[in-house]
């Protein structure tokens, strides 16, 4: 049966860890899809981080757009970023917004089109002042609407507040 959970919250409030161990509670030997690609330096260091929480008991693979190539039928599927992997089509697209949209909620709807559990982690970047960036406010409005199409999608979405989940559609 197919069920969709969204781990939404700010920088380090433990969306990651959270749902490391919401996956491992449904399966024995989750899979962790990493959406990122390395920007920098400091960023090679926090995907590092990341990748020493994990054990031997997950599958790990790296995608940073086409998720849907995966046939991943019955697993427990840990998506970490949706904002990661937003990126990566807005890049990709110039910064269209409109067209990176569509792209990614596309190939959302294929990937999770699957028999499987799929726990997606995202950022909420909206919640703060209005950038003086236009590039970053485009940004942001995909991310906010990306973040709205899973969120209608998810059976389950959790807002991370401190290190606490708190749930708000169950």
């Amino acid at each position: 049966m197919k069920r969709i959970i969204l781990i939404t919250g700010g920088q380090r409030s433990g969306k990651s860890s959270y749902a490391e161990k919401l996956a491992l509670s449904l399966s024995p030997h989750p899979v962790y899809m990493a959406t990122s690609r390395i920007w920098d330096d400091e960023f090679r260091q926090r995907v590092i981080r990341h990748q020493e929480r994990r054990g031997p008991e997950w599958t790990n693979i790296e995608e940073e757009k086409t998720l849907s190539l995966h046939h991943l039928e019955g697993r427990v599927i840990l998506i970490d970023c949706v904002t990661l992997w937003c990126t990566n089509f807005f890049f990709d697209l110039e910064a269209n917004v409109d067209v990176a949209l569509q792209a990614v909620k596309q190939e959302f709807d294929s990937f999770t089109s699957q028999d499987a559990t799929f726990i997606f982690v995202t950022n909420e970047i909206g919640s703060g002042a209005v950038s003086e960036n236009a590039i970053q406010r485009r940004f942001t409005d995909l991310q906010g609407w990306m973040n709205q199409y899973i969120a209608s999608k998810a059976d389950t979405v959790y807002l991370m507040v401190s290190g606490i989940p708190v749930p708000i559609k169950q």
